[in-house]
């Protein structure tokens, strides 16, 4: 099972619990950035794309804290830049577990078994490892040669020792579906709990803006991607959100669903656009006029957006807000199979991945650069 019945349990019950009450807009996850510097830079990435006394910053614990308890969401999503960066990630972790908030850590794992030690496992907390798939294709997308082993090793050692481990894969125009399910196979090998996968956002400050996916591509790709399943795939999502990737389900944004924390405050609108900031999370579910958001809004910023920070939420909120949401999850759950001849025959197309015909350039994070 892909997450454990308790924090099934409390999501499932806090959910319900806002619906009782009336809430139409609730937060899911918060996504706490305590730092946005990294010791990568990913090409396309626009959250490092910060100058050196920004990156030099950090939340403290306590400002943590206060947005964690102000927010009142289930779970909590740390990523940044790279929080094993943050010299107080422990002591901030250990305050959200003593909080039974479910963690989700996100981490490149380059730095993970060095500061393993600092960490207990536990039920609530999780190390989300970004792996953009296999070797090569990790490699090329991080822009750093010998990354995806330094990231299994990290994972193995973190697995060995009782920690739950998931995946993170972002996707982007060229990928190759065979090469993907190939990548399936080595997590579930390695022991991971689940795989959770998202198609990439085009930041405004990703330096590579050419190789991210429209809404068509990316229906296709997850279609011929996640059609036709092995029994022995795990993933660590809402099911509606993945056939919503595939081009099942349809469903509007609800980027109140994941609301950002970071160094600027409560960032409006969420975790992939800065349109704003506001000072607590009360004005920022007041003040944000969020017509103006998602794809149906018309914004040519959403326009080809079906992240899982806008997109999972909506999911979830159809599972337990009506029967059919709820017979979804439940059929998608227990009939995993997705049986597609047409999507089979898709895996026979040719795909050029980006690493196939471009070089592996490694960028320097600006912390290395400036260093010299």
């Amino acid at each position: 099972m892909a997450v454990p019945v308790s924090q099934m349990w409390t999501v499932a019950t806090y959910v319900l619990k806002q619906k009782i009450r009336g809430r139409k807009r609730y937060p899911l996850v918060l996504m706490l950035e305590p730092l946005f510097r990294c010791n990568l830079a990913c090409a396309g990435c626009g959250k490092i794309q910060y100058p050196a006394h920004v990156l030099k910053d950090q939340l403290t614990p306590e400002e943590c804290f206060r947005a964690v308890d102000e927010c009142g969401a289930p779970m909590v999503s740390i990523p940044g830049g790279e929080p094993l960066m943050h010299p107080q990630i422990a002591e901030i972790v250990e305050g959200l577990v003593a909080r039974k908030k479910y963690i989700y850590l996100c981490t490149n794992a380059l730095l993970l078994k060095e500061k393993i030690d600092l960490f207990t496992p536990s039920k609530y907390l999780t190390f989300s490892v970004h792996v953009d798939g296999e070797r090569e294709h990790h490699d090329f997308s991080v822009c750093r040669e010998g990354g995806y082993g330094i990231a299994i090793d990290a994972m193995r050692e973190a697995i060995r020792r009782g920690f739950r481990v998931t995946t993170n894969t972002t996707l982007f125009d060229g990928a190759d579906p065979n090469s993907v399910r190939d990548f399936f196979d080595e997590m579930m090998t390695l022991g991971v709990e689940g795989m959770m996968l998202s198609p990439g956002y085009s930041y405004d400050k990703a330096p590579d803006q050419s190789h991210f996916l429209g809404r068509a591509r990316t229906r296709r790709l997850f279609r011929a991607m996640l059609s036709n399943r092995k029994k022995s795939w795990v993933f660590n999502q809402s099911p509606l959100f993945l056939e919503f990737l595939m081009g099942k389900r349809d469903y509007p944004c609800t980027p109140w669903g994941m609301p950002t924390f970071n160094l600027f405050g409560w960032q409006k609108p969420c975790y992939l656009l800065q349109d704003g900031y506001a000072d607590s999370f009360e004005e920022i579910m007041r003040a944000t006029e969020w017509d103006k958001y998602g794809f149906e809004s018309g914004n040519p910023k959403c326009a080809n957006c079906m992240v899982h920070s806008g997109y999972e939420a909506s999911a979830v909120h159809d599972t337990f807000g009506s029967l059919r949401g709820f017979w979804g999850t439940v059929k998608a759950t227990f009939s995993t199979a997705y049986k597609d001849d047409e999507a089979a025959a898709m895996l026979h197309d040719e795909f050029r991945p980006v690493h196939s015909y471009n070089p592996l350039v490694q960028i320097e994070a600006k912390e290395q650069l400036a260093a010299r």
